[in-house]
């Protein structure tokens, strides 16, 4: 007798005597050997089943995913999601984009109205760091008539050195930041200015 009879048979004597909410399931066990049955057997909880309505048509296949499996799929539902999240993003930049502006020249205006305040704290910065610089050097010429002399620095004189190079080192910082600042600005502009005029044709 074929395995496929005796699966009719065994459909057939099973739906007389299941309730009508009843499930049957199919598997494969370690040895490719299929079995039938109302419960899977917990040493086959991971492995993949099928569920079968009373005539033994397939009607539900749950696939156990091993960890690999299910660290790829994790990781492409996360991309998938990360895609569309920026499919969204760059919509609303768009709507926003074109709400704003009603032409490139106001675009232009806005530009450089905020690059003048980046352009006021590069300045500041950078008089400041001069300043500075400046005196760092007068406080390093001190320092040299003092080794020139054969004398040791004032506790004073070297508190004053590693004070303001300290100083100094800060204010190159924020001069630094200031003008990646500006950089970054400027090329955000201009993307908006050609994005606006590619959604707008204007």
């Amino acid at each position: 007798m074929t395995q496929s009879r005796l699966l009719i048979i065994l459909i057939a004597s099973l739906s007389f005597s299941l309730p009508a909410a009843a499930k049957m399931y199919k598997w494969v066990d370690d040895q490719g050997v299929t079995h039938y049955g109302e419960t899977i057997p917990p040493e086959y909880a991971n492995k993949d089943r099928t569920e079968l309505n009373k005539t033994g048509r397939a009607i539900k296949k749950d696939e156990v995913l091993s960890p690999e499996k299910r660290l790829a799929k994790k990781e492409a539902e996360a991309k998938k999601r990360a895609e569309a999240e920026a499919v969204l993003e760059s919509k609303r930049r768009d709507k926003a984009l074109v709400n704003t502006y009603s032409s490139p020249a106001e675009i232009d205006l806005a530009r450089s109205r905020n690059l003048q305040q980046i352009d006021a704290r590069v300045s500041g910065a950078g008089a400041q760091a001069k300043i500075v610089s400046d005196s760092l050097l007068g406080l390093q010429k001190e320092a040299d008539g003092y080794k020139q002399a054969g004398k040791k620095l004032p506790a004073s004189l070297q508190e004053d050195l590693t004070e303001t190079q300290t100083r100094l080192t800060k204010l190159q910082q924020d001069l630094d930041k200031a003008k990646a600042e500006k950089s970054a600005m400027e090329a955000r502009y201009d993307a908006d200015k050609a994005r606006y005029k590619e959604l707008t044709g204007k």
